[in-house]
């Protein structure tokens, strides 16, 4: 399947920039902007180009059973039970500090809709896991799917946010307008000085 989707992005002219280092370990990758439905389609066929067979996406663990569990577990599904601990962070540190290998992706704003702030468990899960974040972007205005180098969280929480924000902001989603936008990173601030001060607190 994987030279199947390479020759359906060179018909489209769509082009790889970067790609994930083979030899690590564990690492969390973050998609977005995630505007549209072809998004899904899109990064099923980049996920295998990528070779990024072994990485999963987070689904509750009741779809995974019969007689339809197989379909997600076929995409990438990765099962989480959180019938036992209700905080989705807590439970994905311990998948990730019970492993020796594994990854996951996820999108950031949740929803195909113009979203005024990105969720941070993505953060949370990088810090505590103590592993690498990669960025992937799917830029419709340029016909790239972009691939940051992995980068490790800082205490400083602002530059790592302004890092992920710029990033993601210069590539234009399916719907444009519902992209992600150099004015979450203002409108984010009250949340980003909370993460501050919780982290830097925990290092004191």
């Amino acid at each position: 399947m994987r030279y199947l989707y390479k020759l359906i992005f060179k018909l489209f002219s769509w082009r790889f920039e970067g790609s994930v280092p083979k030899d690590l370990p564990k690492f969390i990758i973050i998609v977005a902007p995630h505007t549209a439905n072809i998004d899904f389609f899109v990064g099923i066929m980049a996920r295998r180009v990528l070779q990024l067979d072994s990485t999963k996406y987070l689904g509750k663990s009741q779809l995974f059973k019969a007689p339809y569990g197989f379909i997600f577990r076929w995409l990438g599904g990765y099962p989480v039970d959180r019938s036992k601990n209700n905080n989705l962070v807590d439970v994905v540190v311990d998948i990730f500090n019970s492993k020796e290998r594994f990854s996951i992706a996820l999108a950031p704003e949740g929803t195909r809709k113009k979203v005024d702030k990105i969720k941070t468990g993505f953060y949370h899960i990088a810090k505590r896991a103590k592993i690498p974040i990669i960025m992937i972007s799917f830029d419709f205005g340029t016909k790239k799917i972009k691939v940051n180098d992995p980068f490790m969280t800082s205490d400083n929480v602002f530059n790592d946010f302004k890092k992920i924000i710029t990033f993601f902001s210069s590539s234009a989603g399916a719907k444009p307008q519902n992209g992600v936008s150099m004015d979450l990173l203002e409108q984010m601030l009250p949340e980003i000085e909370k993460l501050q001060e919780r982290y830097s607190s925990e290092l004191s």
